[in-house]
């Protein structure tokens, strides 16, 4: 089998669950390069990786480069992704920077995976809670054709980074430390919030913040936006009306979602229940009381649906629970995936 020299831009909470999808899945690597701001060694499930400081040379003879760092006009994507391309190799980056990019294709796999191949050097991961919805809706687009989606998201801390998911454990540590055991539910001191230790803008454990990123047009928020034009853009389909609300919850993996939606074409429960039970990518629970939760997927690779019913109010209009793990499916295996399908 051919091997491709592979480079890893970013060594968070995404580069490092790139990293084990590589190991788990096989993926033909022959010479493998690990880049950061500084280097240093890190730890990843009991081996040692070196880490090399990133250069504008860094990319010669690389045949892959994934970029799970930071974003923006000073974030890696932008600054080295260019120069990846010059160099040779193929891009896979998970930030934001190119996803509506006309020539740049946004892949999930099991949805619009031959869009793949009109690529110019650049592929984009889509943002988490899109992987995951679209995953989902993907054998429903494709028969029935979708009019409306209404998503409300419930999105764990490590969706934030690292630092958001240690900011969780810390706040209820403190919480615990703070009650004794004997504190009745009224009279517990609920409030540990210190902005200056925590990247979220307001207390997170026993919380709920419904605001992720900053407000946009209309008082939603960038988040919410990324739903609506990634969706089209995955779909090829921008007459989809879309709403969104997320929202960031006490959990450390695995995002839930809420997903409302009407179907363009007349269609049966039945109908409906036999495209999610053979949509690729899912796990259908088609049994009452038989759905999954945020515990239950963490560290898995499919999107799994639940709670599959119809609207009485409203005709081809169904809602559906469905749940992933934010880091693997909705992050560092969709990018895996994408380059499974490259090679």
């Amino acid at each position: 089998m051919k091997k491709y020299n592979i480079a890893l831009v970013g060594v968070g909470a995404v580069g490092v669950e790139m990293l084990r999808c590589l190991k788990q899945r096989n993926f033909p690597v022959g010479k493998l390069k690990i880049f950061a701001r500084s280097a240093r060694q890190m730890m990843v499930d009991n081996r040692t990786y070196n880490v090399e400081a990133i250069s504008d040379n860094a990319f010669e003879g690389m045949d892959i480069v994934f970029f799970a760092g930071t974003e923006g006009e000073t974030g890696a994507a932008v600054v080295y992704g260019p120069q990846a391309v010059k160099a040779g190799a193929v891009v896979i980056d998970n930030g934001s920077d190119f996803r509506l990019k006309e020539d740049v294709p946004l892949v999930v796999p099991e949805v619009n995976a031959d869009t793949i191949k009109n690529n110019k050097g650049i592929i984009a991961n889509p943002n988490c809670t899109t992987i995951q919805m679209v995953t989902a809706l993907s054998g429903i687009q494709k028969k029935f054709g979708l009019e409306k989606i209404v998503l409300t998201t419930f999105q764990a801390t490590s969706g934030a980074g690292r630092s958001a998911a240690e900011a969780l454990w810390q706040e209820t540590k403190a919480l615990g430390e703070k009650n004794s055991a004997e504190t009745s539910y009224r009279d517990i001191d609920r409030v540990v919030y210190d902005k200056t230790k925590s990247p979220f803008s307001a207390q997170i454990a026993f919380n709920a913040i419904p605001q992720i990123g900053g407000f946009g047009d209309a008082n939603f928020t960038s988040e919410e936006w990324k739903t609506v034009k990634e969706t089209h853009k995955i779909f090829d389909d921008s007459d989809i009306r879309i709403s969104t609300t997320c929202v960031r919850i006490p959990v450390f993996g695995a995002h839930s979602e809420a997903v409302y939606f009407t179907t363009k074409e007349k269609v049966t429960l039945d109908q409906v229940t036999e495209c999610f039970e053979n949509t690729e990518g899912v796990v259908f629970a088609k049994a009452q009381g038989d759905y999954a939760m945020p515990l239950d997927v963490e560290n898995k690779d499919l999107v799994y649906v639940g709670r599959l019913r119809k609207d009485p109010f409203e005709e081809n209009t169904f809602w559906i629970w469905c749940v992933a793990d934010n880091l693997r499916k909705g992050a560092a295996l969709n990018a895996v995936q994408i380059a499974e399908k490259l090679v």
